[in-house]
């Protein structure tokens, strides 16, 4: 119950946040760029070893996350380069946040989480491009754990709660997990495809 009323008062807080930018008239694209770049600071507050207001950043980048899409959408201004755009800008944030703790890490000579790190870039990447590159052969590849907004959730706890290996630990094996998932998804799609194309066929 308790849970229900948070979340509706969430949604009622993003509804304004939408109204309130649709009534600017602002670009929805112009939002998706501020977001990647308020994550920039971020990623600039982790490397500088400010790990809870770089949590608080990203939150606020969160809010440019959450309503870029409810903009266009609000405002009749969906276009096909504004989902490529957002998509693209999520990336970038996805990287340059890591990026940030890259150069963390490496400033404080613990190399062991420079690799670490390193890690869980590939799986952040591959995540979104197993998807992408499946959804070219089969219709839908949305399986797996660790997208994108469980990450940045993560990212978020990992900074506040001064847990970041922990959390860092989570994404480099969940994300690689979640492309093995997706991998051996899209290969169980697409034998049924090939299967049900041989018997059209016989």
């Amino acid at each position: 119950m308790i849970t229900h009323q948070i979340g509706k008062a969430g949604n009622r807080a993003v509804e304004a946040i939408v109204r309130a930018f649709a009534a600017s008239r602002i670009n929805p694209n112009f939002l998706t760029f501020i977001g990647m770049a308020i994550n920039a600071v971020a990623a600039y507050l982790f490397a500088e070893d400010y790990f809870r207001w770089a949590g608080a950043t990203i939150i606020l980048a969160g809010i440019f996350d959450l309503t870029d899409g409810r903009v266009a959408r609000f405002t009749g201004r969906v276009t096909p380069f504004g989902g490529f755009f957002d998509s693209v800008m999520d990336r970038y944030s996805d990287l340059i946040l890591l990026i940030g703790l890259l150069v963390y890490y490496g400033r404080v000579n613990r190399f062991g989480y420079v690799t670490l790190v390193a890690v869980a870039m590939i799986g952040s990447v591959m995540v979104s491009y197993t998807r992408a590159r499946a959804e070219n052969t089969i219709p839908s590849c949305k399986v797996g754990f660790l997208e994108r907004p469980e990450r940045v959730v993560l990212l978020i706890i990992g900074a506040l709660s001064d847990r970041m290996e922990a959390v860092l630990w989570v994404i480099a094996v969940m994300s690689n997990f979640t492309v093995i998932h997706r991998m051996v998804h899209t290969w169980q799609e697409t034998r049924q495809l090939t299967s049900q194309t041989e018997k059209r066929q016989a």
